[in-house]
């Protein structure tokens, strides 16, 4: 029989881990503050923490605060709040910055995705040859875990790059323009990828349904931008200059961000893809400022740390025991933030900009954070790789 001190914390279970997931990532952001790290590595810190790899091996401390019902109305909320937080990052690119940088800044984004993404490759093909024993099989699933290896690699957390930017005061400097500009190419360019690895993952026995999903993202993201793209432009019209927006447009927008996720996780694609091409169509200005403003704190301060908390119950680091693993771990990762400062430098070279401002570019290039984490988190889902 559960003590009274279990059902107790049972039946407030979802504000309980709510509150602990909260205090225990502010507490490391006063931690990591002297080390300047970003907020980011606190909240993926504090998942980490208290799933399984650490406190959560403690069977009784597992149960008694992460109950399976908990856990399961937790994560829904985390993914809502994933949600609006790609809507924000949607909302918060601007994408006439490429226009302005031209080709320097899609040449640099390309370079630096290249060499991650052969070194994927390669890794992938090791690993299929290693793993699995029937060929077929391999052939089969090795398309798809290439993809989804190679976006982990090779992104850059756009995000996690305006922070760390706008921390150093580099943000209006030249050098800040181009990375900003090279990391939304970069990201744009991992979105795309990830919706054709999930289309792949989902519909690995059958080229016509992989084609079929494609074919409908493509439509969906067609429809934003010339059915409710116009339809936004219009509410801003309505609204005179200088005023607040209508409570009843906001809702309209943020129940669109929803729906968008609903059909691009109905067509096959995730519903993150639907949510981030949503929030690209809204127009820079002020609707933007005011949809910022209004989710930014709650997304980013409450809901967001619980997706953080939620992966980190499905991570066990002591589940690596081989030091062999952790060695191709190690190296993986080395060799992939080599290849992309050294494919970033070149091609910065070959724009007449100082080496060592190519290598600080590539540096800055492999700033990693919540991208990363989802397009790792969707392939676990997918069961690639596995």
């Amino acid at each position: 029989m559960a003590s009274p001190v279990v059902e107790s914390l049972s039946k407030k279970g979802n504000s309980t881990i709510l509150t602990l997931v909260v205090v225990m990532t502010r507490l490391l952001v006063v931690v990591l503050k002297p080390l300047r790290q970003p907020r980011v590595i606190a909240e993926i810190l504090g998942g980490v923490i208290l799933g399984p790899s650490l406190l959560g091996r403690n069977e009784a401390f597992a149960n008694t605060i992460f109950p399976l019902r908990s856990v399961m109305v937790l994560e829904t909320m985390a993914n809502i709040g994933l949600l609006y937080f790609l809507f924000l990052v949607g909302v918060e690119m601007d994408l006439a910055v490429i226009r302005r940088t031209g080709k320097k800044a899609i040449s640099i984004a390309v370079g630096g995705m290249i060499l991650p993404f052969l070194i994927g490759c390669g890794f992938s093909l090791v690993k299929s040859r290693v793993s699995t024993a029937h060929a077929a099989e391999a052939a089969s699933t090795n398309g798809t875990f290439v993809l989804f290896l190679g976006v982990a690699l090779a992104v850059t957390a756009f995000p996690v790059l305006a922070r760390i930017l706008a921390e150093l005061k580099l943000l209006n400097t030249e050098l800040g323009r181009v990375a900003m500009s090279s990391a939304l190419v970069n990201d744009i360019c991992a979105w795309i990828l990830l919706a054709l690895a999930i289309a792949l993952a989902e519909n690995d026995s059958n080229s016509l349904a992989s084609l079929w999903v494609i074919l409908s993202s493509a439509a969906f993201v067609a429809f934003c931008i010339f059915a409710v793209r116009p339809a936004i432009m219009w509410m801003i019209r309505r609204t005179p200059e200088g005023e607040n927006f209508s409570d009843f447009y906001i809702c309209l927008i943020l129940t669109g961000v929803m729906i968008s996720g609903f059909i691009t996780d109905a067509i096959g694609t995730h519903s993150v893809f639907g949510a981030f091409v949503f929030g690209l169509i809204i127009p820079n200005g002020p609707l933007g400022v005011t949809l910022v403003e209004k989710l930014e704190d709650f997304v980013s301060g409450l809901l967001l740390p619980l997706f953080f908390a939620i992966s980190g119950l499905k991570t066990n680091i002591r589940a690596v025991t081989e030091p062999l693993t952790w060695l191709r771990l190690v190296v993986l990762i080395s060799i992939a933030c080599i290849g992309k400062v050294f494919g970033t430098a070149v091609v910065a070279y070959f724009y007449n900009m100082e080496i060592r401002e190519g290598i600080t570019l590539g540096l800055l290039m492999n700033s990693k954070g919540l991208v990363e984490m989802i397009v790792l988190n969707v392939g676990k889902d997918q069961k690639v790789g596995t």
